[in-house]
């Protein structure tokens, strides 16, 4: 998400009692059609799946929208527009896939293979620029020509093949390439009423047409409140558990834990100081995730070389940060340091089982004399007085984060001056789009269920403008010369991880997020995921006393 997704900081529901009148006596509603009340940490940002930027928008997008594959709540993948699982040739390049036929739009309308052909061409097409279009380009035959103005978008290696039978070939064999599917830059949508609106669609929920659960009613953009309605078009709807969901956004953890305790909310998302002071609370409950906190480093800011140019000032920030104090005093809500890009609990060795974080060992632990040795040299390379910006996004425990950094890292080295900014999510990432910061204090989930996911971010050509030709060669050896040999491959992928985090400080890894809250015994069916949307919500209810 990209994490980074990206992290969802956290998702509360609530029932909402309703009573009729008119009799004088109270009308029952059953299971079924409780409403629930959900909250967001931040802004959903477009219903259009081709530009989907946060975690927020990529739960509301699961939702509203299917895919070919989904997850359930073990993070298996499961047929979903598609009717099984893909037929794959023996050079892994080459996937079949058949649609179910009893799949609509909620304008009625089929879903059919050309509906995923369309949607995966448009988000490719350089012209619109979109960010997840490295996901296509990545992945399928031509993409990357295609992104980069070579050949037309016409031959992106995309078919469907009739209504029901939908043809992807690879540029090379992905292991992981259907668990993207369940991302969802990959989901369809309806040509005909995408081009009838034009640069309208996704901006309003009337303005989009549905294949998935839900709805979404009530929402334009900047709008900071929404709903979901149970879509009875789609195909599955009699195992979509609630009628409808409202969402509110609410930034934070206070808040969330007072509307809590007061009753209006069945889950809260605590976080730092109430994580800890709730954790002998019956209703805490705590739930691994794969998401990471990390601090992008900006080697260029509006054509001019950042000081972050210099791996000596990198090297020196990364080992210089305490995390295990910032986790365990600031985070304080069950998240764990971590030594590396890749989370535990993420992927293991495809032939013995062991996990990545396991078998690649611990990278830059904390060490103050070796953080203060590189800051000499950094000095001396940069001049005494070095100042750098912190962005955060104004989420309340970022901004403690943010504030905890620049306390810490000014005390240890000397000359150093760190202003932290804070601002809403989708204004943070669009200038971290365009480069315009140093460092980045973000979050970030895999998009797909492989180690490449998360380490293609420093791959030569990204927006903090970190470049290594020994690290591209190692991600180009996974990505092609191993593609099959899968032993090889993680072996390579973990020297790639080693370069980028140790040898060069490409990025700062801070931790490994817990999500952390309090529910209502009632409430059933959260299931949180390791990659695509941090979680799906056609399960969700709360069960009646």
């Amino acid at each position: 998400m990209k994490k980074a997704i990206k992290p969802f900081i956290g998702l509360m529901l609530v029932m909402m009692i309703v009573s009729g009148c008119s009799s004088g006596t109270e009308t029952k509603q059953t299971q079924a059609t409780k409403p629930l009340n959900l909250m967001s940490p931040s802004e959903l940002t477009t219903l259009d799946t081709s530009v989907m930027l946060d975690f927020p928008d990529a739960i509301v997008q699961t939702a509203a929208f299917e895919g070919l594959y989904a997850l359930n709540d073990k993070d298996q993948l499961i047929p979903a527009a598609a009717k099984a699982m893909p037929e794959i040739s023996e050079d892994g390049k080459t996937y079949i896939i058949k649609l179910r036929d009893d799949a609509k739009w909620s304008n009625d309308d089929p879903v059919t293979a050309a509906d995923f052909e369309y949607a995966w061409k448009k988000m490719i097409d350089p012209k619109n620029g979109f960010v997840y279009s490295f996901l296509v380009a990545d992945t399928i035959l031509n993409a990357e020509d295609i992104s980069n103005g070579k050949k037309p978008v016409e031959e992106l290696g995309v078919k469907a093949m009739d209504d029901q039978t939908l043809e992807i070939k690879l540029k090379e064999a992905k292991p992981y390439f259907t668990s993207v599917l369940a991302f969802p830059t990959f989901f369809p949508q309806n040509q005909k009423f995408v081009e009838e609106k034009g640069k309208d669609y996704g901006t309003t929920s009337e303005n989009v047409v549905y294949n998935g659960p839900f709805i979404v009613e009530n929402w334009k953009q900047t709008d900071l409140s929404w709903d979901l309605k149970k879509n009875e078009k789609y195909w599955d709807q009699s195992n979509v558990k609630s009628d409808q969901i409202h969402y509110e956004v609410v930034k934070e953890a206070s808040t969330a834990l007072n509307l809590f305790e007061d009753g209006q909310l069945d889950v809260a998302t605590v976080t730092g100081e109430l994580a800890k002071q709730n954790q002998s609370n019956p209703d805490y409950h705590s739930y691994p995730t794969a998401t990471m906190n990390y601090i992008r480093l900006n080697q260029k800011r509006k054509e001019k070389d950042t000081p972050l140019k210099n791996e000596n000032l990198r090297k020196a920030l990364s080992l210089g940060i305490d995390k295990e104090n910032l986790v365990n005093n600031i985070i304080a809500d069950g998240s764990k340091p971590l030594y590396g890009a890749i989370t535990e609990g993420f992927v293991s060795n495809p032939k013995t089982g062991v996990d990545f974080r396991e078998e690649a060992g611990n990278l830059m632990i904390y060490n103050k004399e070796e953080a203060l040795k590189y800051w000499e040299l950094a000095k001396k390379e940069l001049g005494d007085k070095i100042t750098l910006d912190l962005m955060v996004t104004d989420d309340g425990s970022y901004k403690k984060m943010g504030e905890s950094l620049q306390g810490s890292l000014e005390k240890l080295f000397s000359g150093l001056t760190i202003n932290v900014t804070a601002l809403p999510t989708e204004t943070a990432l669009n200038l971290s789009r365009e480069s315009d910061y140093d460092l980045f204090l973000i979050y970030w989930t895999p998009d797909y269920q492989d180690p490449i996911s998360t380490l293609n971010m420093l791959r030569t050509g990204n927006d903090r403008n970190y470049s290594n030709a020994k690290y591209d060669g190692l991600l180009d050896d996974a990505s092609q010369k191993y593609a099959t040999d899968l032993e090889k491959r993680w072996e390579t992928l973990i020297a790639a991880e080693k370069e980028g985090i140790e040898n060069t400080a490409g990025m700062i890894i801070i931790s490994q997020n817990q999500q952390s809250v309090l529910q209502n015994e009632q409430v059933k069916g959260l299931s949180y995921h390791t990659f695509a949307a941090p979680l799906t919500l056609k399960n969700v209810y709360k069960e009646a006393k």
